[in-house]
């Protein structure tokens, strides 16, 4: 573990020396490989810090060395960097000389880990990941949930990187000084909306502001149309039980708020399935303690009804809160507050319930819509994508593949800059900034934007 001015400093110095898209990608390969040679070492340690379960967090590894390897692609492709090449044309008004565009890292850049999945969103996860691909160097605040296998993994990683391009530092302090530092260029963090919206703040409040990507708070919600629950409640209501508790209840995509059509069979077959869901163990005392607390928010409420599954002493019991549409209307807020863990909130509604309860959401990640065989939901669809960053049909939102075309965020509280994305390709274009070349002899030029495309890479010849 390294203080945050040296390892700010020594992450500059880094930044200064040129790299190429070849040698980070052989770099993310490396880190991959690393990783998955130490896999049964540190799914252990993992296990005995988070109470996951070794399956999962194997499987964590696996998307982990995936999401590393994705962006050695990414960054040998090189279309991420929009390299754009227009030649003088002095007939135009005003004349256009000879102008040459792409993107260039940052600089060094700070990763905030999240706590429920100490990989693939954590040391060595889709941050850094894509801020490495991106030619920055990167210090990361490890979460104090899983400390050990944080040193672990950073001990792994500074064994495969150059010097300064990967640090490690913890504590409150190490994460405030982190984001005020002026030597740190953008910082990416996946949490609370409590903890995310202090440090937005004290990047905003630099005599130098800088980027703050946040992943916070979402409830996700969830349509399901009274002819998906004529067709196949049992099917919807068996999934929703399953999705919601899955490894916790501690996915940031968890469906928190699910409209159903009363009277249409959904309800029951939740409640049968609820009979069966696993309790399971936050990560902390403090979360457990945070989830106990929201659920009997819920249930010391006199229009709502709460359904427990049974639990052993100690465990997160499954919890489904019922709510009347009237109920809704009556106090939205209480309603659309994310609670952490294995609960969801299904609120029954009439047919021309639905216009209304639409209009109280917010923001979030994603929002799922389950419908009839060739039911023509156009209208619903639109209504959710314009408040959602990613809009399923006919699934559940706890899983995000790693792609080209993936988006994970969404406008404020989902995350506090919507045009980006977290998982996927374009996650990379966090890290970059703009820079235009004009009349630059070739020389000076990056061999990107050289007469010739002499590297070959996607860009836009006028």
């Amino acid at each position: 573990m390294t203080g945050v001015d040296d390892a700010a400093a020594a992450a500059a110095a880094a930044a200064r020396a040129a790299t190429t898209r070849e040698e980070r990608a052989g770099w993310l390969e490396a880190l991959a490989a690393a990783l998955e040679a130490d896999r049964d070492g540190l799914v252990r340690l993992a296990a005995d810090e988070t109470h996951l379960s070794p399956a999962r967090l194997d499987g964590e590894v696996t998307r982990t060395a995936a999401q590393l390897r994705f962006f050695a692609g990414v960054a040998r492709e090189g279309g991420y960097l929009e390299a754009v090449v227009e030649s003088p044309d002095p007939s135009l008004v005003p004349p256009r000389p000879d102008l040459r565009r792409m993107l260039r890292p940052l600089g060094s850049v700070a990763v905030y880990t999240a706590s429920n999945f100490p990989f693939a969103f954590s040391v060595l996860g889709n941050d850094t990941a894509s801020a490495l691909a991106a030619g920055c160097p990167v210090i990361v605040k490890a979460h104090p949930g899983h400390p050990e296998l944080s040193r672990r993994t950073a001990a792994l990683a500074q064994s495969v990187l150059p010097a300064g391009w990967f640090s490690l530092v913890e504590g409150m302090d190490a994460g405030v000084a982190l984001v005020t530092h002026p030597l740190v260029r953008a910082a990416g963090f996946t949490g609370s909306e409590r903890g995310g919206r202090a440090l937005f703040d004290l990047a905003a409040g630099r005599p130098d502001p800088i980027p703050f990507y946040g992943e916070l708070g979402s409830i996700n919600p969830v349509v399901v149309t009274r002819a998906a629950a004529e067709e196949r409640a049992e099917t919807i209501g068996a999934g929703l039980v399953g999705s919601f508790t899955r490894d916790a209840g501690q996915y940031c995509t968890k469906p928190g708020l699910v409209f159903v059509p009363e009277g249409g069979g959904v309800e029951d077959a939740v409640r049968s399935a609820l009979g069966t869901a696993p309790a399971s163990t936050q990560l902390t005392p403090g979360m457990s303690e945070a989830y106990e607390h929201g659920v009997g928010a819920f249930a010391a409420r006199p229009d709502v009804e709460v359904l427990r599954a049974a639990a052993p002493e100690g465990a997160s019991a499954p919890a489904v809160v019922l709510v009347p549409a009237a109920a809704f209307f009556a106090d939205p807020a209480a309603f659309l507050a994310e609670c952490f863990g294995p609960v969801t909130v299904l609120v029954r509604s009439g047919d021309d319930d639905l216009p209304r309860l639409l209009d109280a959401l917010e923001p979030s990640l994603t929002a799922t819509i389950h419908r009839g065989a060739d039911e023509d939901v156009t209208e619903l669809a639109t209504a959710l994508a314009a408040v959602a960053g990613r809009l399923l049909f006919d699934g559940w939102p706890t899983g995000v593949a790693i792609g080209w075309a993936q988006h994970h965020g969404g406008a404020w509280p989902a995350t506090t800059a919507s045009v980006h994305t977290s998982v996927g390709a374009t996650a990379i274009r966090r890290w970059l900034t703009p820079i235009a070349y004009q009349d630059a002899p070739q020389h000076v030029l990056p061999a990107e934007l050289r007469d010739g495309n002499p590297l070959g890479i996607p860009r836009r010849e006028s």
